[in-house]
């Protein structure tokens, strides 16, 4: 279980630490369970898809200083700007990515295949009319960073899933984590997997057909039941 970093009336939760980074979970309770990470590298720390809560500067600053901000996904705009702007820092967006930047009221850099100065690559996930989405790779330690196409929340977990594929995209899984071998796999929605997650994302996507109509009944009874 994640740790509370805080006092008492904190409401952020730490989770996923290791000797390169953390993860922090700033509403535990909300059904989204929405998770942002801070990444150490050598060019300094960056913060993926952040959301901006009390006294999270003191957890960045546990890892350096702030060298940017990272969006991986055209919908987790999040608070980017708003950190960004208080470290005095771009943000950083996959060139590829579209109908992002004009949303950004910072400045804002784009990534080619490389975040500049470290040693996480940038990988296309998806992209179409409807969803963009990146994930960074850490060749160092085989940490993968993915924000939305699979998910560690209940919502996205069916049967004994650690890890599952979202419930968009079930019907037709992001293959292309299948060329990915990562330790550990830092979510945008949950906790994470630290150890052996490669056969987590293997698993998820083998079975992600399979498994939606299991998935999609226990998400509409928890709908309508609460």
């Amino acid at each position: 279980m994640p740790t509370n970093t805080q006092d008492e009336t904190a409401a952020w939760l730490e989770t996923n630490r290791w000797e390169r980074g953390v993860s922090y979970i700033p509403y535990p309770d909300e059904m989204m369970v929405r998770a942002s990470h801070v990444l150490k590298t050598d060019a300094g720390v960056f913060v993926v898809d952040p959301i901006d809560v009390d006294g999270i500067d003191d957890l960045f600053a546990e890892f350096g200083d702030v060298a940017g901000v990272v969006i991986l996904l055209d919908r987790h705009k999040r608070d980017s700007a708003a950190v960004a702007n208080r470290h005095d820092v771009s943000v950083y967006i996959p060139e590829w990515m579209s109908g992002v930047e004009e949303d950004i009221d910072a400045p804002v850099e784009r990534m080619h295949r490389q975040l500049p100065g470290t040693d996480y690559g940038v990988h296309k996930i998806i992209k179409n009319t409807f969803w963009q989405e990146a994930a960074l790779y850490g060749d160092e330690d085989d940490t993968l960073v993915v924000p939305e196409a699979v998910g560690a929340a209940d919502y996205f977990l069916a049967g004994d899933e650690r890890l599952g594929v979202h419930p968009m995209l079930r019907l037709f899984p992001p293959k292309k984590l299948s060329r990915l071998d990562p330790e550990r796999v830092l979510v945008g929605h949950g906790e994470g997997v630290m150890e052996g997650a490669a056969e987590d994302i293997a698993y998820a996507l083998r079975g992600s057909r399979g498994r939606t109509p299991g998935l999609y009944a226990k998400n509409l009874k928890s709908l309508v039941l609460g």
